[in-house]
């Protein structure tokens, strides 16, 4: 699985940089929600951030199954299933979107990144000196998705309308968020990189 991701390393990355633009978008539209009636470019930046969320949902499945032998990452997969369902949705279906079902969606986005990262930095933690720096990532996600999960609970309030400036702050730092996790992620494997020998190379914990 450590192999996969390190070979397709710059689709992470790509989902990285289209992580913060969402998260741009979302801000814009965040700023742009508290007048009193939305603009019609506020209809227009959802629409751009929900088919950049699509394709950076085939870019995270992409990551996880091209180029691959035996490691499929399966939970990349995941992430890029409801990734690309997030952006979806709106995208086909035109009738009401309530923030229970996209918040679900982030909840699963970042639990499986989060559980991805937990994983890598367990398998790299006796090559690498700074495979505590994938724990990191990976407990901050899923303490994202456990803050969603609050929200969807009630257990943090929120209004729910859908132009309501809080749903979009909080999309918004979900998404800011993970594109530097993607982006750190996607650049620490291209660092490591494979050998001839199949083995990672970098910064080794230990010399032998």
């Amino acid at each position: 699985m450590i192999q996969t991701l390190i070979r397709n390393w710059w689709l992470l990355a790509i989902c990285g940089v289209l992580d913060a633009i969402i998260s741009v978008i979302y801000f814009m539209m965040y700023d742009a929600s508290q007048d009193a009636m939305p603009s019609p470019g506020l209809y227009a930046a959802a629409v751009l951030s929900n088919r950049l969320a699509l394709a950076a949902g085939v870019c995270a499945i992409a990551a996880g199954i091209w180029r691959s032998a035996k490691g499929i990452s399966w939970l990349l997969v995941l992430n890029g299933l409801a990734f690309g369902t997030y952006g979806l949705i709106p995208l086909v279906w035109s009738g009401p979107h309530g923030f229970r079902l996209f918040a679900l969606l982030i909840v699963a986005m970042a639990m499986t990144f989060g559980v991805l990262a937990l994983a890598i930095a367990r398998a790299l933690r006796h090559h690498v000196a700074d495979a505590w720096v994938f724990g990191l990532a990976g407990a901050g996600s899923v303490g994202v998705a456990l803050a969603f999960l609050a929200l969807v609970s009630g257990w943090i309030p929120l209004e729910r309308w859908a132009f309501h400036p809080p749903v979009f702050l909080w999309i918004c730092c979900h998404f800011g968020f993970s594109a530097i996790c993607m982006l750190g992620l996607a650049l620490r494997l291209h660092m490591l990189g494979p050998s001839p020998s199949g083995q990672w190379v970098g910064n080794p914990k230990h010399a032998h």
